[in-house]
Order: structure tokens, then sequence, then C-alpha cells
């Protein structure tokens, strides 16, 4: 075994700078700097004998290395126990949140029908329902309402609904199953927008005396009336989309299906 002193040089110099100690050790091929590094030595208590064979070093590298390699074996057992407490962490997260995501929620997310309570609706009111993303509009409208669909007839592109823009028991002037309950999908057929509710008649709306009530498009003007059916020479080329629906009971809605 070398000199337990020589290791504690051997530690000052480092195993990064062993190489660098052992060429020195070589490099000394002038007698009296020889002589001075052995001085140098005694002075400081080593053994110059066992410091100057670069080969009594090796087990105190092998020393350093078994060290080492204990290191890096504790730390790779940290870094797989780190790693699998990480994950057992994340999945503890996600299964609250999965089951928060109950199969109603993703049945809705996936664009499964949607009921909608019509009991509390008062004439001329409207409500928003959302289906597959879109917003879906319920109208109750009034007898006026009704009335000035006879009106709007000689001023809409599409009367008679013949585009595919409705099922076909919605084909009628009112656009509906029930004259009163208008339901539509709220997003203008030019680009998108969503067209704001214009039902008061008259100059109150902001759209001249003769407007009959309705809705506006603010994007680029678009005018429907409250059938849906948009007005000639209108930047949208089709009437508001009626999506499948059905009456579930007198006042409960079910969109998306109509089937029995």
């Amino acid at each position: 075994m070398p000199d337990r002193r020589v290791l504690h040089c051997g530690n000052f110099f480092g195993r990064k700078h062993l190489r660098s100690a052992r060429r020195f050790v070589q490099s000394l091929d002038s007698r009296g700097n020889w002589l001075h590094l052995l001085f140098l030595l005694q002075g400081f208590g080593y053994n110059p004998v066992v410091f100057l064979n670069p080969g009594l070093w090796f087990p105190f590298r092998e020393e350093v290395m078994s060290v080492d390699q204990k290191m890096d074996s504790g730390r790779r057992t940290l870094l797989l126990a780190t790693s699998a407490a990480g994950g057992a962490a994340a999945v503890a997260t996600a299964v609250p949140f999965v089951a928060s995501l109950t199969p109603s929620e993703r049945a809705k997310a996936a664009g499964a029908p949607v009921e909608a309570d019509v009991s509390k609706l008062a004439p001329g009111e409207m409500m928003t329902v959302e289906w597959r993303g879109k917003p879906v509009w319920i109208l109750r409208r009034t007898p006026e309402m009704l009335a000035s669909l006879d009106k709007t007839d000689a001023l809409v592109s599409d009367p008679e609904s013949n585009k595919p823009m409705q099922p076909d028991y919605a084909k009628n002037k009112h656009r509906s199953i029930k004259p009163e309950y208008l339901v539509a999908v709220g997003i203008c057929t030019h680009l998108g927008c969503s067209p704001s509710e214009k039902f008061k008649p008259g100059a109150e709306s902001g759209l001249g005396a003769d407007w009959p009530g309705g809705f506006l498009c603010p994007c680029h003007g678009s005018q429907f009336d409250l059938a849906g059916r948009v007005y000639r020479s209108m930047p949208a080329p089709d009437n508001l989309e009626v999506p499948p629906h059905k009456y579930l009971a007198e006042s409960l809605l079910l969109i998306g299906e109509d089937k029995a």
C-alpha cells in the first residue's frame, strides 16, 4: 500500500491532474530540480521515494474511481427513484381529471345531442345552448313575430327554404316543428360570425322604420328575418342552419337528434 501522505498529495493534485503530475515528475531531468523537489517533499512530511514512483499512484487512482463509481451508481438510483415518483404523481394527478370528465361531458364534446328546457322561456325571449361547439338559438316567437314572416316573404332570398339548410320537417314558413319556437344555429352563413338579435321593429332597432325585426350580422351587415331567412342582396348566401331536433316533452327539446 502507498504512503497515505502520498495519497493526500495525490488528492491535492486530483484525478484530473494526475497525468500532469506524472509528466511533471518525468520532466525533472536536472539534478538541481530533483534535489529541490526532494527537499520540498521532506519539508512537507512526504516520503519522496514513494511519491516519485508513479506506479504507486495507481492504487490511489483505483480507489478514487471506486468511490466515483459508487457515487455514479447512487446518482442513477436517485434519478430512477425520482423519475418513478414523478410518474406516479402524474398518474395520481391525471386520474381525478379523467374521472371528472363524466361520460355525458365526453359525449357532448363529441357532438352528442343536448337537451334544452324551454319551460321558463317567455314569449319574445331567446336562449342559447351549445351543440358541437356551436351556439344554438331557441327563440320563443310572439304572435307579432310570426305575423312579420308574411311581410318578409318577398324580401328574403329563399322564402320557401329550398336550399338544404334545415331538415324536411322544418321546410316551412316558420322553419320549425312548432311555429312558436325557432331553433337555429347562431352562425352567419357568410364567414361564420355570430349575428346579433334585433327583435324590436321600427327605428328603435337602428335599421330603419320599416324593419320588421330579426337578426343582424355585425361583420358584413347580413340581415335575417325571425325565421333565420337571409334577405336578398346580402353577403350571406344561405339561411341560418336549423339543426336536427325533436321534442321529448311539451317544453323539453333534444337538439342534435330527430329520430324516434
